[in-house]
């Protein structure tokens, strides 16, 4: 959709159907509906209308306002060590999207993780030197 110019819109100004689009594709998404026909039904909205809005209606998410830092760590495999890394992010007040743990080799883990940060209590290097500190965490960067 490039070269389209969008608006943040209160949907009590909008007409029932666009809120109605975004509660189908929750439907579908969440696999409650199994179909376009059954989630547009369910929401209370012809089939034709959740096509012709789908690709045009999105839900915002205040998280995607905010920052968003991708970490790598390298952590000592041994017990405890990813729970102490999400336990220090928990402390500061970030949120952990994701994480992605490759198969331990040689006694280490390679380990990413996506981290919201707009609530967190602490700057980047802070959250760096933090997570760095903790026992069994040998190498953090942030992307």
């Amino acid at each position: 959709m490039a070269g389209y110019k969008y608006l943040l819109v209160n949907e009590k100004l909008l007409p029932p159907v666009y809120s109605r689009v975004v509660t189908a594709k929750a439907l579908l998404a969440s696999g409650e509906a199994s179909s376009a026909t059954k989630a547009a039904s369910m929401a209370g909205i012809s089939r034709s209308a959740y096509y012709k809005y789908k690709d045009g209606v999105f839900e915002y998410d205040p998280q995607n306002g905010g920052e968003v830092l991708t970490l790598f760590l390298r952590l000592k495999d041994a017990k405890g060590v990813l729970s102490a890394v999400t336990a220090e992010l928990f402390r500061l007040n970030a949120n952990v999207l994701s994480i992605n743990q490759s198969v331990p080799k040689n006694g280490v883990a390679d380990v990413s993780l996506a981290v919201y940060t707009a609530e967190m209590t602490a700057d980047a290097q802070t959250l760096v030197d933090c997570l760095g500190s903790l026992s069994g965490v040998s190498a953090v960067n942030i992307s």
